[in-house]
């Protein structure tokens, strides 16, 4: 494991409870020593799992002292019985760690509409809060996973005279798409924030990353980002406006960005990550939604796997985006190379350069509009065969 940067006051654990059949990790749980400040961010699917149906109104709140994670079941659409076996976890949670209901999140990930067993909650609790430690975050993000290749995990430090850590634990690999995506994320934080700030900042970031990338087009039951400031670190309050809520909105913006480009890199069959970049829109909405035209596109994702530089596909995306635009200004560029000039093909040679670009993991397409000072970029992979496969066989 890469060595992360953990802010203090934390302890994580992570077992095998049995809800995989594979015997694999598949419950967590994320504790702070002393009640947190928290701010939440949830998907905008108006079909909502039962964890976030508990967990929503306890966010709100503004505190939070334990994260109970469960993958292998999502707990989504299983009606009145699903919310309370989500209500019983929470119970058995804060029963074990003697903190008041209140203070307990849940979150699950898996299967939709497959009720949630509670015996394995029943058998584990008690296991996990047993083996809570400060330096298992790895297991816990491990746990998290259901199709994903890799956990994810991001940190950051602040190393001034008011010092902290965040780190970023991230699962999702298929369903994603903004609004968010079948994603989980849990942020940490030493740092002293109260949760009205707090909030402010998860919901900026959230719009440059995870709502800033797409696998699928799908959007999920169970998405949930959740970010957690205990003021371990013993620091001073960190408050709008001031130098220090930019350093720390710097630091929260480049984990959160860090994670979501994992998420695409490991979309799931995936075997390239492209930063799509529109610049030159009339204002940043504009150019926002041409870049989500663009990297939403099956045809375009289908070319990206095939290494051809197709602009055409390109081009065609920006234009039903529905956005002013002036099609003899638009530009294309692939990392370096040119292909597009005021809306017609600079040449055969270039196009082979751009192809020679495709062939590469990761790499840009940038779209000058010429209209204004606008920009946004938005983070998509490539649409293949291995998708298919995957999502066509996963519940079996």
């Amino acid at each position: 494991m890469t060595e992360h940067a953990l802010p203090a006051g934390y302890r994580f654990a992570a077992v095998a409870s049995g809800i995989k059949k594979s015997n694999k990790l598949d419950m967590a749980l994320i504790v702070s020593d002393s009640p947190a400040q928290c701010a939440g961010v949830f998907t905008r699917n108006r079909v909502i799992a039962a964890p976030l149906l508990v967990t929503r109104p306890r966010i709100a709140t503004g505190q939070c002292q334990a994260i109970l994670v469960n993958s292998g079941n999502a707990n989504a659409c299983t009606g009145a019985e699903g919310v309370a076996a989500a209500e019983q976890t929470v119970a058995l949670t804060a029963a074990a760690l003697a903190i008041d209901t209140d203070l307990v999140a849940v979150s699950s990930t898996g299967v939709i509409g497959v009720p949630l067993p509670l015996s394995p909650f029943e058998r584990a609790i008690s296991q996990l809060v047993a083996a809570l430690c400060p330096d298992q975050a790895e297991a816990v993000a491990r746990a998290m996973i259901t199709t994903d290749a890799f956990t994810k995990i991001a940190s950051a430090k602040e190393q001034g005279d008011n010092p902290y850590s965040i780190l970023g634990l991230a699962k999702g690999a298929g369903m994603i798409h903004p609004d968010m995506a079948t994603m989980l994320c849990f942020v940490l934080t030493d740092a002293r924030i109260d949760s009205a700030f707090l909030q402010e900042l998860l919901d900026s970031a959230v719009a440059d990353s995870f709502n800033s990338i797409t696998v699928d087009g799908d959007t999920s039951t169970n998405d949930t980002v959740l970010l957690l400031a205990n003021g371990a670190a013993g620091g001073r309050l960190i408050c709008p406006g001031s130098e220090e809520a930019a350093v720390f909105a710097n630091h929260l913006n480049r984990v959160m960005l860090d994670l979501a480009k994992m998420i695409v890199s490991d979309g799931e069959g995936a075997t390239k990550m492209v930063q799509i970049k529109v610049v030159g829109a009339k204002d940043a909405h504009a150019a926002r939604i041409a870049a989500r035209s663009v990297a939403t596109s099956a045809l375009v994702k289908t070319a990206f796997f095939g290494e051809d530089a197709n602009w055409g596909r390109i081009i065609a995306a920006v234009g039903y985006s529905g956005i002013d635009l002036d099609q003899s200004c638009i530009d294309i560029c692939f990392d370096h190379v040119p292909i597009v000039a005021n809306g017609v093909a600079i040449g055969p040679d270039n196009e082979a350069q751009a192809g020679d670009i495709l062939k590469k993991q990761n790499f840009v397409v940038t779209i000058d509009l010429h209209l204004g000072a606008g920009e946004a970029s938005y983070y998509t992979s490539d649409l293949n065969y291995e998708y298919v496969k995957i999502n066509a066989s996963y519940r079996t």
